[in-house]
């Protein structure tokens, strides 16, 4: 967008942008710039708070009444309330007590664990989904209840013969269901009118969940597969890089 802010101007139109990661803002050197604090995905800072929305917007906005350039850059000071941990917060889902499988469990055992935490997380997902309205579950276009086969044939570092979407490789299928699993239990957590943070958040899935820890033992199968696609997705596509180790 930097970029793509001198071609504009070039042509009489003054431009600002907003970006989430500082050091590419400085190398690229845009006509006008403001940093935001706040995580990727989130160049606005909060959901659903228009107020704080409109301050962040309005801050970019101010940007072009400076004319101090060639590059201005300016800096948002204050870090989005969802990044602020909220006291006491607690999960809406009750996760039920599984038994932690043993390294090398076979795909069998996997889908029995994330089938019986799923019957736990749906009903607090649906409820939440009933009152919000909306949701970001069904990127990866497969019924529920073909989740878990789908992923757990990936443990054995070799990807299915066919896939179940058409339009898709199997593991790039797999991938998106994945990130349905996500959005589900992320969804699922957070009851309509609670304000805990991002990071706790997934704090909770990433440290409790078998669903977690299944993703996790996907992501090592593809990177121990002499599958280069399989390496390339269980590289970087699966599993954030803070969050891989269990």
């Amino acid at each position: 967008m930097s970029a793509l802010g001198h071609l504009i101007e070039q042509r009489g139109i003054a431009t600002t942008a907003i970006g989430l990661i500082r050091l590419h803002m400085e190398k690229i050197r845009g006509p006008r710039g403001l940093f935001v604090p706040f995580e990727l995905g989130r160049p606005l800072g909060e959901p659903e708070d228009a107020a704080f929305q409109r301050r962040v917007l309005q801050a970019a906005l101010n940007l072009l009444e400076r004319s101090d350039g060639p590059a201005i850059l300016g800096d948002f000071a204050d870090q989005a309330p969802g990044r602020l941990p909220a006291a006491d917060w607690q999960s809406a889902v009750t996760l039920p007590t599984i038994a932690r499988l043993a390294d090398g469990a076979g795909a069998v055992d996997w889908m029995e664990a994330l089938k019986g935490e799923l019957a736990a997380v749906l009903p607090a997902w649906e409820r939440v989904h009933t009152a919000r309205g909306r949701t970001t579950v069904g990127v990866g276009r497969l019924p529920l209840e073909s989740w878990a086969s789908l992923v757990c044939a990936f443990l054995d570092g070799q990807p299915p013969d066919a896939s179940p979407v058409p339009d898709l490789r199997a593991v790039q299928a797999a991938r998106y269901v994945i990130d349905d699993l996500k959005a589900l239990y992320t969804e699922a957590a957070v009851a309509p009118g609670a304000r805990p943070s991002s990071r706790q958040v997934l704090d909770w899935f990433w440290d409790r969940t078998v669903a977690a820890r299944l993703i996790r033992a996907v992501r090592a199968a593809c990177l121990a597969s002499p599958d280069k696609v399989l390496n390339l997705v269980g590289g970087g596509q699966l599993v954030p890089s803070a969050r891989v180790s269990a």
